[in-house]
């Protein structure tokens, strides 16, 4: 499957996508959960109840929150699933900087751990985690499929794999709209607030080319896992993805 969502850059230059996404987050990691909050008119909250909601379901002991940014989701997690560790990675030091101040604060630390690393070639032993999330991160990846392989391999079997990613609205009536609020009103948003008013063109950008509904799923079976299924939110502009592990080995 050609995934177009792997040539779009932050910069558009030669450097490797990954290289540029470090950079870019490195860069607005002090507005980003504002623009956050403004662009989704606080909606994102909800979306992440959601994703905590799925994987409390599975009770699980081990959570990895992959491309965790500043650590919301990995927080949420903790706090609503009280027996379980969560570990966050990321690329951008900038953004977990961030994120480790948030689990200070609400005095988490014991419980859920940042670290800097690749999310496509995760520092962690096989079957590591009941759980792995990720929130708006997936877009952002150089390859996708060793992404989603990467997530598959450290998922213990019988575990859940949440993607919780911005999507394009299928109804005709509402993409019009989208795309002015996306293509117009946030990157202007953007270039007010942050220092880095590419990251906010880059963005529509990024979702407009992302692999979306049964594609997504595609992606998720090539990686060996079982059971993908979708659940479109707020008139389809986010949409959860989960499948999980299977108990015994998949054929190649």
């Amino acid at each position: 499957m050609e995934i177009k969502a792997e040539k779009i850059t932050p910069y558009g230059t030669d450097r490797p996508k990954g290289a540029q996404v470090e950079e870019m987050f490195d860069n607005i990691a002090p507005a980003y959960d504002f623009m956050n909050r403004a662009m989704t008119l606080g909606i994102d909250r909800s979306w992440r109840r959601k994703v905590v909601k799925a994987a409390a379901g599975t009770s699980p002991a081990d959570i990895l929150d992959v491309a965790t940014g500043t650590g919301d989701l990995a927080l949420q997690l903790a706090r609503a699933i009280p027996g379980a560790t969560v570990t966050g990675i990321d690329l951008s030091e900038g953004m977990l900087a961030v994120g480790r101040r948030k689990i200070d604060e609400a005095g988490m630390s014991d419980r859920v751990t940042l670290r800097q690393g690749d999310c496509l070639n995760l520092p962690f032993p096989d079957a590591s985690f009941d759980v792995v999330t990720v929130a708006f991160g997936v877009r952002n990846f150089e390859h996708l499929d060793k992404g989603y392989a990467e997530m598959a391999r450290v998922l213990r079997p019988g575990g859940k794999l949440i993607v919780l990613e911005l999507s394009v609205p299928p109804s005709p009536v509402v993409k019009p709209f989208y795309r002015l609020y996306t293509r117009g009103i946030i990157p202007m948003l953007g270039r007010m607030v942050s220092s880095d008013s590419r990251a906010y063109t880059y963005l529509p950008q990024s979702i407009a080319a992302m692999p979306q509904g049964e594609k997504m799923l595609s992606l998720m079976q090539d990686a060996h896992l079982a059971d993908p299924a979708l659940t479109r939110l707020t008139l389809g502009v986010s949409t959860i993805y989960t499948a999980r592990k299977p108990l015994t080995a998949q054929p190649n």
